[in-house]
């Protein structure tokens, strides 16, 4: 497993990489775009240009305007026009045949073939009669612009092809000049990162092993000592200040462990045990007593002895009480450490515990503000949770538990609903019993642990079930200010 500086650094390297690789692909698609418009905007230009020459042309012959008429027209104009604009200029009938052209005479027939079939059926349908043909020849994109020549009453009298060689040397030039560019910041970015990201790895992980060494020292059976470290992040802090609540939460209650499922059942067999302790305790010091009593006085040194024994058993049946005494206070549940919480905070940590995923938790409110004991109301959710997790069974396809808080007027109310067995009308009754349990409905011994808790807080704990459906746990609580 990578460590955490090496995360830290490999993160800043990836987002970098990932940063610039974007940077070079949007910038060399912008400046492609630019350079395709350009080109597009110049070949308008120089057609439009080529155009309003040729119908000044037209309107000045002294030539009929005919398409038969157009290579007299241009016989001489069109390589003064195409030295004017310094462009080929190509003058087709309207069949695609070529009437007229600004190349040498020896090179037309290779050079500018007839217009083909599709070019025309383009121009002719196109609304403005205009078509550009894009081809490659020999690695120069050639545009080649088709446009119909009209008269002065709009007939068509021919087309027009204006050939134009794309000259992208400019925009290849500064594509290359940007790379160079983008590839020296990059370095330099790596380099910064390299520093920033071990300078960030030190100082957090530094912190951390901090904290990680004194929680690893953390024991229930010695003094701990606070973290005194102030972070300059927010959520170390906040990991050191729990940190330093828990050391306290140890030092005042070092005996207090946390309880389990089956803790109920170890009180109800410290009562037993005391129990039947206490039984012959009365007995045996009465026996002790009498025997003393009645015990022949003739040896000065027995009676000596005899009152010593008698001392020490009594004593020791004092000892025995005392003990049971102390056993049979386990029995009975710790003094409440109330103090002001969340309630939805406390209801969701309690949540993080589990693994499963289909614990799904909702609260209406962000915050519910009461009075209470944290570990007794963990401790009622965790034992409905667990007691829901048990009664769905492990071959059930779909597994749903809901917990929801909501505020009533003055109360919260906590439920938490699962789609298990249910529980079995013979149950129902028994369910809040100390000593009852059953792994076919789920319930353990908890319950009336919770019961006992809640009710100390002048709560009620009820439940709605359907067998093979499911059991919802509703627990009310009065919010306390």
């Amino acid at each position: 497993m990578l460590s955490l500086r090496i995360r830290i650094f490999l993160s800043m390297v990836v987002l970098i990489l990932i940063a610039s690789t974007l940077l070079a692909y949007m910038s060399v698609i912008q400046f492609k775009n630019e350079a395709r418009s350009y080109q597009q905007e110049r070949m308008e230009r120089k057609e439009d240009a080529v155009k309003e020459h040729i119908n000044y042309v037209l309107a000045n012959t002294t030539y009929p305007l005919t398409e038969r008429n157009l290579p007299y027209i241009f016989k001489d104009k069109i390589h003064e026009l195409a030295d004017i604009h310094n462009i080929e200029i190509n003058i087709y009938s309207l069949e695609g045949k070529l009437l007229k052209s600004s190349k040498a005479s020896f090179s037309i027939d290779s050079i500018s073939p007839p217009i083909p079939k599709y070019v025309l059926k383009l121009v002719q349908s196109s609304i403005e009669k205009r078509y550009i043909d894009i081809k490659n020849v020999e690695g120069v994109k050639i545009r080649s612009s088709y446009t119909q020549i009209k008269d002065d009453k709009f007939k068509p009298l021919g087309i027009l092809n204006l050939p134009y060689a794309e000259d992208d040397s400019f925009y290849q030039n500064e594509i290359q000049e940007f790379l160079i560019r983008l590839s020296q910041v990059y370095l330099l970015m790596i380099l910064i990162s390299f520093g920033l990201a071990y300078f960030l790895a030190s100082y957090i992980t530094k912190t951390l092993k901090t904290i990680s060494d004194k929680i690893n020292e953390t024991s229930l059976n010695q003094k701990n000592e606070k973290i005194v470290i102030e972070a300059n992040s927010r959520e170390i802090n906040s990991l050191i200040n729990a940190y330093n609540k828990m050391v306290d939460k140890l030092e005042e209650s070092a005996t207090m462990l946390a309880q389990s499922e089956r803790e109920q059942a170890w009180r109800e067999m410290a009562k037993q045990v005391a129990h039947e302790i206490k039984n012959p305790l009365t007995p045996m010091r009465l026996t002790v007593q009498s025997f003393e009593r009645k015990f022949d006085e003739n040896d000065p040194n027995l009676r000596q002895k005899l009152n010593d024994y008698t001392k020490t058993l009594i004593q020791q049946i004092d000892t025995m009480t005392a003990v049971a005494s102390a056993f049979s206070n386990f029995a009975s549940m710790p003094a409440q450490q109330n103090e002001t919480l969340n309630v939805v905070e406390v209801v969701e940590f309690s949540l993080d515990i589990f693994n499963e995923d289909y614990i799904h938790f909702y609260s209406d409110e962000e915050e519910i503000i009461t009075i209470m004991d944290r570990t007794q109301l963990i401790r009622i959710i965790t034992n409905l949770v667990k007691n829901a997790i048990q009664s769905i069974p492990e071959n059930q396809n779909e597994k749903s538990i809901h917990v929801t808080v909501k505020q009533l007027e003055n109360q919260v109310q906590i439920a938490v609903t699962d789609n298990g067995i249910g529980i079995p009308p013979e149950f129902r009754d028994r369910i809040f019993e100390p000593k009852f349990t059953t792994k076919t409905s789920g319930m353990g011994l908890g319950l009336g642990i919770i019961k006992n808790i809640i009710e100390n807080y002048k709560g009620t704990i009820t439940f709605e079930t359907q067998v093979a459906k499911g059991t919802t746990f509703i627990v009310s609580l009065p919010i306390l200010k």
